[in-house]
């Protein structure tokens, strides 16, 4: 896609700082990173979000996201990490391409501090979970 920002990339049109390439995947450094580290992972064929995603497309990303994963972490010496992918604008997603988020953390590092979990009332869970079910068919 000629105005997409990460296929731009992947043509070598904008350059990047690459930590892993192959002929599916490019991972480079965060240009705004929330930590050290900070690496995206993409695929190198054009998709938006993981449901709009050929699964052959989902499963080559993730075939190499645990090795890079693990590597950007013991470069970092992290005490863990967060693989993320937002999808869509409403969930943070700025580059309509689908990419993986992987950032370096230590404990105590205040990122991420407070989950907003809350409960669901009495018998919500269960028309969720069925409106769920039928929108997989």
């Amino acid at each position: 896609m000629d105005d997409c920002v990460f296929c731009r990339m992947v043509a070598g049109e904008i350059p990047v700082v690459k930590v892993y390439e192959d002929e599916v995947v490019l991972a480079f450094l965060d240009i705004a990173p929330v930590s050290d580290g900070h690496t995206l992972v993409i695929p190198k064929a054009h998709c938006a979000r993981v449901h709009e995603s050929d699964p052959q497309i989902l499963a080559n990303v993730w075939s190499r996201l645990g090795r890079i994963a693990g590597a950007v972490a013991a470069a970092m010496d992290a005490d863990g990490y967060n693989v993320l992918c937002n999808n869509g604008r409403a969930a943070g997603q700025v580059v309509d391409h689908l990419h993986f988020h992987i950032i370096p953390r230590r404990t105590d590092d205040g990122m991420f501090s407070r989950w907003p979990a809350y409960r669901y009332k009495e018998g919500r869970i269960v028309e969720i979970a069925e409106k769920i079910r039928k929108s997989l068919i």
